[in-house]
């Protein structure tokens, strides 16, 4: 499904299908965020065991995945590219620099512009 590229902390997932709201082959882009490789790690081969249902982008801080969405210096900008849009973010919630809750605080701001999101 991917390659996990040593040292990042990112995984990047296959390029068919996907690509935001669960569009092309049915397949749900998850971003997963978490400081824990160990959690990182069986949360992603929990989602892998589904069938091919899920695409895996996993990254190992707040910081990251903001980078990632595109909420990076307090911009709120739409992924560039429907091989960014992602369907479903699973944080954590206690993480160093940027915690689960003000990375979801950011997301649901992004929506708010970008209509792209929801924040549960």
């Amino acid at each position: 499904m991917g390659e996990v590229k040593e040292g990042e902390g990112e995984e990047i997932g296959n390029k068919g299908g996907g690509g935001g709201n669960g569009g092309g082959m049915g397949v749900v882009r998850v971003l997963v965020v978490d400081d824990s490789p160990v959690d990182r790690r069986v949360v992603e081969m929990l989602l892998k065991k589904s069938g091919g249902m899920f695409e895996v982008i996993a990254v190992d801080s707040g910081k990251k995945a903001m980078d990632f969405l595109g909420l990076n210096e307090g911009k709120a900008e739409s992924p560039k590219s429907d091989d960014q849009k992602i369907d479903v973010i699973l944080s954590d919630y206690c993480m160093p620099e940027i915690t689960g809750y003000d990375l979801l605080k950011a997301v649901k701001l992004l929506k708010i512009h970008a209509s792209s999101h929801d924040v549960i």
